[in-house]
């Protein structure tokens, strides 16, 4: 299986002035786990992901005083739509990361997470109601 039949095409792009609030706020109301940042003058495409935003506010940082360009990797591993899922798994295992911007002539055309590789690994299942679990 290939990464662009499992990636989703619901590219989230922000600026690196982004605060983190604004960051989140547009990464849940898309159900996304991260977002490209474009900053042409720090040298093109960077993601920032939700555990970047979990960072930050876990050390007491203001979401609203914290800009995407301080939190988001630049040095950044894309995919490509014709990668096995394979590839994509190793790259992520490899690196330690969850995320990979797939390039496709040099754009952004989706995002595949572990989770979209699960999803093609893992058959589906009925749901059953499970007991709640709290921390």
């Amino acid at each position: 299986m290939l990464v662009h039949e499992v990636m989703s095409t619901v590219v989230l792009t922000i600026g690196p002035a982004h605060t983190l609030r604004r960051a989140a706020a547009l990464m849940s109301a898309r159900h996304v786990g991260a977002a490209v940042v474009h900053d042409p003058d720090a040298g093109g495409i960077g993601i920032l992901t939700e555990r970047d935003v979990l960072v930050s506010v876990g050390r007491g940082q203001d979401p609203d005083t914290e800009h995407a360009h301080a939190h988001t990797t630049t040095d950044v591993v894309f995919a490509a739509p014709t990668w096995t899922v394979e590839e994509a798994a190793g790259a992520m295992t490899h690196g330690g990361f969850r995320h990979l911007i797939v390039l496709d002539g040099g754009e952004p055309a989706g995002i595949v997470s572990v989770r979209d590789i699960i999803r093609c690994w893992a058959p589906a299942r009925p749901r059953h109601n499970a007991p709640a679990v709290t921390a």
